[in-house]
């Protein structure tokens, strides 16, 4: 299992375990969704900021310095209960491939810490939510000591909703936020109804919570809004997450090299492809195009402005930009695309059926996937494989990659909770959070043995009632460091991280990486329209031209006067480079 979420163009980070949901298909939501594991402690130099409220006057607003911020983190204390086979490297999660006994797992949380006050708690959920009442839900209420009660809305209108429960008086006790719904008024609801958790979690008073005192700085760092520690974060590698899967047994089986450049994509796609046999190449290619002509991230809105020669630029103004919706362009007009992508279908269906049945060979999702497809298959389709390609280079080089950022979903509190609620939902945070080696870890992510699961050969199997109700829920909360582990297929495990590793020696960070920036309200809607004009044009109903005249209104409309309030942030507080 791919430990945490969700993760993330809409994107989704991270199917919160690699065995959760299935993501839909590419938007900016479905792509963060999924994005779900966690990377190691910051290291020194980055300034520490975050978001200060909904501020137009462009000199620290939006941030909180570096000196503030180190008084509300968490302290970081680590623990190993399990060393990884495969340790960290280039912004990798850890990876787990030996096998781990059911018997020999560790206790994380010693005693209850939860007083058995009941929890509400509002969160995204992709796929079918299971009953309330259900063996998953009592077996971890009963660990915890608390009773949550699920409030599971559709992920793919997450924001809808969100926006609709944060304008009323009704708030839940708990509500899960993906970073791609801080836009408009959500950051500026984030701190004016949700609590500061500092005063039980920063510094040495996370103690009392171990699991969740090990969760990475950066993690910590990027819950920090209105300049309070307001969320508990699902920490996630730096690493893009977004890989191109494809059908390894077919590719073998037809003789096909998996391509290194946009050119041989194109023409293997035009190749492989036969409508007339109901066999395309690919679904929508658009998150790979970005990734492979090295446009920088669209999961966040501060990711997407880099310094280049001392001036800052936005993603929507560069060649790569335009050149990846070109080519992505190609792809559907060569008709190698599948009909659902070019009917717009692929965002509202699950993948998984069609990419079994090889209708479509190529797909780009969240990293969850290439574990998920591989289970589902694993019984009634034996010959099935699902590899990842290495993000190649547009023009047959090395890619060049942007770096994602190191958490992805928050958990917040609301500020009317009593003391005693907010303690309970710390005691399932710190119960969520524990790491893999655990019985906490196993209960959370692979339910109750016997029930959701059997060992077979000294490897957890989940069965049907596994995958229904294991899924999504708990890990939303918090989760721990990025760790990939799969006890029933420890390869697919291995060729994750060591995709993760490939990947991320040619990623690099951008300007604005670990700050959480809320930008003035009179420019948080800028950017609005550029996706669904971004689908148009690859699909042929708009041109690259009305692109460009997109960009220029954007430049005029506010967009030169954000980068110059982007611009004196980094006078002030140095960059992640720095």
């Amino acid at each position: 299992m791919t430990s945490n979420a969700a993760a993330t163009p809409t994107a989704p980070a991270p199917a919160p375990t690699a065995s959760g949901p299935a993501a839909p298909g590419p938007s900016r939501r479905s792509f963060l969704a999924s994005t779900a594991v966690a990377t190691a402690a910051v290291a020194g130099g980055l300034p520490l900021l975050a978001g200060c409220g909904d501020a137009d006057s462009g000199s620290r607003d939006g941030t909180t310095s570096d000196k503030d911020a180190k008084k509300l983190l968490p302290a970081y204390v680590a623990h190993n209960v399990v060393s990884p086979d495969i340790p960290a490297r280039n912004g990798s999660s850890v990876g787990f491939t030996s096998r781990l006994a059911v018997a020999d797992l560790k206790t994380s949380v010693p005693k209850k810490l939860g007083k058995g006050g009941k929890v509400t708690i509002m969160s995204p959920f992709w796929g079918t939510p299971p009953k309330g009442d259900n063996a998953y839900y009592r077996a971890m209420n009963d660990l915890i000591g608390v009773d949550v009660a699920w409030e599971n809305q559709d992920g793919n209108t997450y924001d809808q909703k969100l926006g609709a429960v944060l304008a009323s008086s009704d708030i839940p006790d708990v509500v899960v936020v993906p970073s791609w719904n801080l836009t408009g008024k959500i950051p500026s609801a984030v701190i004016g109804k949700f609590a500061d958790l500092g005063p039980y979690l920063s510094g040495d008073k996370v103690e009392e919570y171990p699991n969740l005192a090990a969760i990475p700085t950066d993690a910590w760092q990027r819950s920090i809004f209105g300049g309070k520690l307001r969320g508990l974060p699902q920490p996630a590698p730096y690493v893009t997450g977004i890989v191109p899967l494809y059908r390894e047994d077919i590719f073998a089986k037809e003789g096909y090299d998996v391509p290194t450049s946009a050119a041989d994509f194109l023409a293997l796609a035009k190749e492989a492809t036969s409508a007339k046999a109901k066999r395309w190449f690919c679904q929508d290619m658009k998150w790979t195009a970005f990734n492979s002509f090295g446009v920088l991230s669209g999961s966040e809105k501060p990711l997407g402005w880099n310094l280049v020669d001392g001036k800052l630029v936005y993603r929507i103004e560069t060649d790569a930009y335009l050149e990846a919706l070109e080519w992505t362009r190609k792809l559907f007009a060569a008709g190698v695309v599948h009909p659902d992508a070019r009917l717009g279908k692929s965002s509202a269906t699950d993948p998984g059926p069609k990419f079994a049945a090889g209708e479509f060979l190529v797909y780009n999702q969240n990293i969850s996937q290439w574990y998920s497809r591989t289970a589902e298959q694993a019984t009634q389709n034996p010959d099935f494989a699902c590899g990842g390609m290495d993000i190649f280079g547009h023009d047959g080089g090395d890619p060049h990659l942007w770096a994602e950022e190191p958490a992805g979903i928050f958990a917040f509190v609301n500020k009317k909770a009593s003391s005693s609620v907010i303690r309970d939902v710390l005691a399932v945070a710190n119960t969520t959070a524990a790491p893999y080696g655990t019985k906490e870890y196993m209960l959370t992510n692979y339910g109750v043995e016997g029930t959701h699961y059997t060992v077979k050969n000294g490897v957890p199997v989940k069965n049907d009632k596994g995958n229904q109700e294991v899924i999504n829920a708990y890990v939303m909360v918090a989760s721990p460091a990025a760790t990939t582990a799969h006890p029933d297929f420890p390869d697919v495990a291995k060729d994750q991280v060591e995709w993760q590793q490939r990947m991320g020696a040619h990623t690099k960070k951008s300007s604005f990486w670990g700050m959480t920036i809320t930008e003035p309200s009179r420019w948080t809607n800028l950017s609005n329209d550029f996706e669904q004009l971004e689908d148009d044009i690859v699909r042929g109903r708009k041109k690259i031209g009305d692109m460009q005249q997109a960009v220029a209104d954007w430049k005029s409309k506010g967009g030169d006067k954000l980068r110059d309030w982007y611009k004196k942030i980094l006078d002030e507080n140095g960059t992640a480079a720095d």
